[in-house]
């Protein structure tokens, strides 16, 4: 798509279209596409199958009653922050006392609509003209527009000293894929952390992947997971300089870290934790071990075991009924033997796939199970058993 195809989309004759398409399965749509060809441009029909392409892969993001409404880009769409994400992050500027946030590199606009829904004003900024037009209209779709400026405009030159805090979403991909290199990014991440030290309060999105050595001193740094996967991390300045922590969406339920020491190794107990993987990438499975008086099974893998089941927010329990050096003749015995035909296989310091270990064994039967391709004390290890079943209510601790 380009800025004049997109224009075309804007006008009334695109706008119908859009409400026609509404809807269409891609194997409807050379049909489709037929039909409206014979009373509308081609280029304007190919513009409108591709946004509803779009919009319908935007709504595990945004929700359909938004992404219907609203325009996307491919990159966009990829990129773009996820909807709960964004509304966390907005009502953490809101309880921060926060009326305005200068949004730079603001995408298609998807933090920016969150911020002005918390009643933020917002400067939204991006130097890419197509980029910018669809922000533009996002807000416009959304009845936005009171709140949210978008200016097409290079970030490393706009003046954001009117504004309250300033956020920034550096582009982490490029033309061949996903930068590792925060200076790789664009803008740079010294750039942004320098924009962000000017500024009485600042948030930089970041990828979960950075080095904890890369975090500034004077920064609080979190994780963020929704529904147990890892979206993104945020620098935050102007708020707790050195703090660690972990969000959960939805919740939001929310770890801090306490400085602790890495935990003990011991024996494998009845119960295997599974730190959330926001918790494993804030490196505060110390303080999930503490909270549940566990231990690591290896000191270089982060599963937490304990003799108790304890209810905890930022773990999986799984309660163990075997444990075996990892063969797979034995697992495949056990498995047959206890009639397992749904098996859940995960793992973590083990180079086995889960897939070719689930063609392997043959699992048949009613029963289920899950099984852990793992190390314990440094050496591979298959650990069986199934989600515990939280104490019943008066019971436990």
């Amino acid at each position: 798509m380009n800025d004049v195809s997109f224009a075309s989309l804007l006008t009334p004759e695109g706008r119908a279209l859009l409400d026609e398409v509404r809807g269409t399965e891609p194997a409807r749509e050379l049909a489709v596409a037929t039909r409206l060809r014979r009373e509308h441009p081609a280029e304007l029909v190919s513009a409108a199958l591709g946004q509803e392409r779009l919009r319908q892969r935007a709504t595990a993001k945004f929700g359909a009653e938004d992404a219907e409404r609203m325009f996307f880009t491919p990159n966009g769409v990829e990129q773009s922050t996820r909807t709960s994400v964004a509304v966390h992050r907005a009502r953490r500027f809101q309880e921060l006392g926060i009326r305005s946030v200068a949004d730079l590199c603001c995408g298609i606009g998807g933090d920016a609509i969150a911020l002005a829904r918390a009643g933020i004003r917002v400067l939204a900024v991006d130097r890419d003209p197509l980029t910018a037009a669809v922000a533009r209209a996002n807000a416009d779709a959304l009845g936005l527009s009171e709140l949210i400026e978008v200016r097409e405009a290079d970030v490393t030159a706009v003046d954001t000293s009117a504004y309250e805090a300033v956020f920034v979403d550096p582009a982490r991909r490029g033309g061949r894929g996903r930068i590792f290199d925060p200076e790789a990014y664009s803008p740079p991440l010294s750039w942004a952390v320098e924009t962000a030290t000017k500024a009485p309060m600042a948030a930089l999105k970041i990828a979960p992947g950075i080095p904890h050595e890369t975090v500034p001193a004077q920064a609080e740094a979190e994780w963020i997971s929704d529904g147990g996967d890892v979206k993104e991390a945020v620098l935050w300045f102007g708020t707790e300089p050195g703090l660690v922590r972990a969000t959960l969406l939805p919740g939001p339920r929310e770890l801090r870290g306490r400085g602790l020491p890495d935990p003990a190794v011991r024996p494998v107990g009845r119960y295997l934790y599974e730190p959330d993987g926001a918790v494993i990438r804030a490196h505060l499975v110390a303080e999930v071990a503490e909270d549940l008086d566990g231990g690591l099974i290896d000191e270089t893998i982060a599963y937490v075991t304990a003799d108790e089941l304890r209810p905890t927010p930022y773990a999986s329990a799984y309660e163990i009924t075997d444990r075996l050096p990892f063969n797979v003749k034995r697992l495949k015995a056990l498995l047959r033997e206890r009639e397992v035909g749904v098996l859940t296989v995960k793992k973590r310091g083990s180079a086995v796939e889960p897939e070719e270990l689930r063609r392997k064994v043959k699992p048949q039967g009613p029963a289920s199970a899950t099984v852990f391709l793992t190390r314990v004390a440094g050496a591979p290890t298959m650990l069986v058993g199934a989600p515990a079943q939280p104490p019943a209510a008066g019971g436990g601790r």
